[in-house]
């Protein structure tokens, strides 16, 4: 009987840690844990607020695609991605063509201490602009060994490393006054259709013509970016304007899709 037990439990652990390396799994009572649940890279449109001013954004905000990632800082796989995505700007962001925005997505029932850090990032910004919300946001995915294990009280000092008035940025951050815009950046990642972190949400300038839809499908079928389930880890919105990524793909994956669609 024992040994029945143990010959269930491995698989289900062995197909529970796959599911984690795609990306951070999002749990709720009223949710399984859940990718883009897709036969082909074809999905119905997705619903998210439009990048604004009052958005963080790195880059043109005229670019070609405009990637807009909803994060955690507290999941591990998102600290790979921040990496990934800072290799992008570094190439395509010079150029002009793509713009990275960030939106908070903090998974309070996996990561108890990203909602404050998300806010940390706010205050960081209200104190020192958006050029210093980066350099704090930075700074948090660099030292936090993720999984909920930064302390707390180092945000002070990341704070006072960035330049901030640390008395000023304390005030803030206790004050729980940008509570409310983190939990409006998660809402609009749960319209987007966001269930794990990272979660990416292209915006293209026009359109995709067919012929890119059909070579981002051949690219899909041979990079294995779908899994047995049919999970779709790319897939295209029927207005063919915009694109999710959904999990950390790997650099080389983000660079051969973007060259599908911007020139």
């Amino acid at each position: 009987m024992e040994e029945s037990k143990n010959s269930y439990y491995i698989p289900a652990f062995i197909i529970f840690i796959g599911l984690m390396v795609a990306g951070g799994i999002y749990y709720s009572k009223n949710n399984k844990p859940s990718l883009v649940n897709n036969n082909s890279s074809f999905q119905s449109d997705i619903n998210i607020n439009p990048v604004s001013s009052t958005d963080h954004i790195l880059g043109n905000p005229n670019a070609e695609a405009v990637i807009v990632e909803f994060s955690d800082t507290e999941c591990p796989f998102c600290r790979i991605f921040q990496n990934t995505m800072q290799n992008i700007m570094n190439t395509y962001g010079k150029e002009g063509k793509v713009a990275w925005v960030y939106r908070h997505f903090p998974i309070d029932e996996l990561h108890s201490k990203s909602r404050k850090e998300a806010e940390s990032t706010e205050c960081a910004n209200e104190l020192g602009g958006n050029t210093t919300f980066w350099k704090m946001l930075d700074m948090i995915y660099a030292n936090t060994p993720s999984n909920n294990g930064l302390d707390a009280s180092k945000l002070p000092e990341f704070a006072k490393n960035v330049g901030i008035d640390v008395t000023k940025f304390n005030e803030c951050l206790n004050s729980g006054k940008y509570a409310n815009l983190v939990a409006e950046n998660f809402q609009d990642g749960v319209n987007a259709g966001a269930r794990s972190t990272p979660y990416n949400v292209i915006l293209l300038k026009t359109s995709i013509t067919s012929e890119v839809k059909n070579q981002i499908d051949e690219y899909i079928s041979k990079n294995s970016l779908i899994d047995s389930d049919g999970n779709v880890f790319v897939s295209v919105s029927d207005s063919n304007k915009k694109i999710v990524i959904n999990g950390a793909l790997p650099l080389q994956n983000v660079k051969d899709i973007l060259d599908l669609i911007v020139k």
